[in-house]
């Protein structure tokens, strides 16, 4: 096939003064674009990269594409990784990954959360602040963890995050308003180990976005590949952390990255996290991959808390969470990509 791999590179973003310097954390390397490209030849297809930006609007006409290959994060606006694949869908060009709808309401983590919560699934009770001053929830008991709305990568991430008193949380707020120019979500704080899933599949059509009734909760599996839970060594990062998976481990440590994949879990925790990360696949509308995020409350026996769902996972072969699962799979990162890609032509049909 003729596959356009379409991204968002660090090196190509829009800059202006006063800008955050964390503002494009989430953005890709020339070195992951480089990766897939040579995944995708040695697939046998013919890869091309294309920037993801108002550009594409001329140049895929230009190349023709049977398949885009998207990892676009976008650059503006709080359905940006949402733009590149409404482009696509309007001109119909088949594409990787999850859809508009789905892609929009990801980024937007209060959002998410208010769906998950809806269909009874266990995620931290949270409230979102638009002001400093707003008064806390009475249903919220300290300590809290303060992050952006609609920020990937760990963005705003870091060991003050975690706020056990009404002046911390005060001014973790102001800093984050000020900074980020959007509302904050504090979310009831889960001491305890945090797990990530990668999930490679798609449910069996037609799928409606809701947790099926128990007679036919298996179906809630069918389709999926569980990779191995991944877990963060956090003992291996300086105290100065605080045990958080922060920005600065996400981002400045990349390279360093220190994990236990498969992570040291009972059976039938993974069975569980395995059931919740399916489903969260299924009410988000999730398709070909994702990832999805839990801490296990200490407190309560290991009890699984959804934090978060990323349909567009990190795909950089060094450190990348799903390629560090992938690899403790046994697939090789060109099986990972291809996979990824043959799920997409299979849904549409494509040979």
């Amino acid at each position: 096939m003729r596959v356009a791999l379409l991204a968002n590179l660090k090196k190509n973003a829009p800059s202006w003064a006063g800008m955050s310097p964390d503002r494009w954390d989430d953005l890709d390397s020339e070195e992951t674009v480089e990766s897939i490209l040579d995944a995708l030849r040695a697939g046998g297809h013919e890869a091309t990269f294309l920037e993801g930006d108002s550009s594409l609007l001329v140049e895929l006409p230009k190349l023709r594409p049977d398949m885009c290959f998207n990892i676009c994060e976008g650059h503006f606006g709080d359905g940006r990784e949402a733009h590149v694949p409404a482009l696509l869908e309007m001109s119909r060009i088949p594409y990787t990954g999850s859809q508009v709808l789905t892609l929009a309401l990801a980024l937007d983590k209060p959002m998410t959360k208010r769906i998950m919560a809806y269909h009874g699934l266990p995620t931290p009770a949270f409230q979102v602040f638009e002001r400093v001053n707003e008064p806390v929830d009475p249903d919220l008991t300290f300590p809290l963890f303060v992050k952006p709305s609609r920020e990937g990568t760990g963005m705003g991430v870091s060991a003050e995050s975690v706020v056990r008193d009404e002046t911390q949380l005060r001014a973790q707020l102001q800093r984050q308003i000020q900074r980020y120019s959007q509302p904050i979500l504090a979310e009831q704080y889960i001491e305890g180990r945090e797990i990530t899933v990668g999930i490679i599949g798609n449910l069996r059509v037609p799928v409606a976005r809701r947790v099926p009734e128990d007679e036919e909760a298996a179906r809630i599996l069918k389709g999926l590949h569980f990779l191995p839970p991944l877990e963060v060594d956090m003992s291996a990062y300086p105290p100065e952390e605080a045990g958080i998976y922060t920005s600065r481990i996400k981002v400045e440590m990349a390279r360093d990255f220190r994990y236990h994949c498969p992570a040291p879990l009972p059976g039938r925790v993974v069975e569980e996290l395995q059931w919740l990360a399916a489903a969260v696949f299924r009410v988000t509308g999730c398709l070909d991959v994702a990832r999805v995020d839990f801490r296990l409350e200490e407190s309560q026996g290991g009890k699984p808390y959804i934090l978060e769902v990323n349909p567009l996972p990190g795909l950089n072969p060094g450190y990348s969470d799903l390629c560090v699962e992938a690899n403790a799979y046994g697939w090789s990162y060109q099986q990972l990509i291809n996979e990824i890609l043959n799920l997409a032509a299979e849904r549409y049909g494509l040979d």
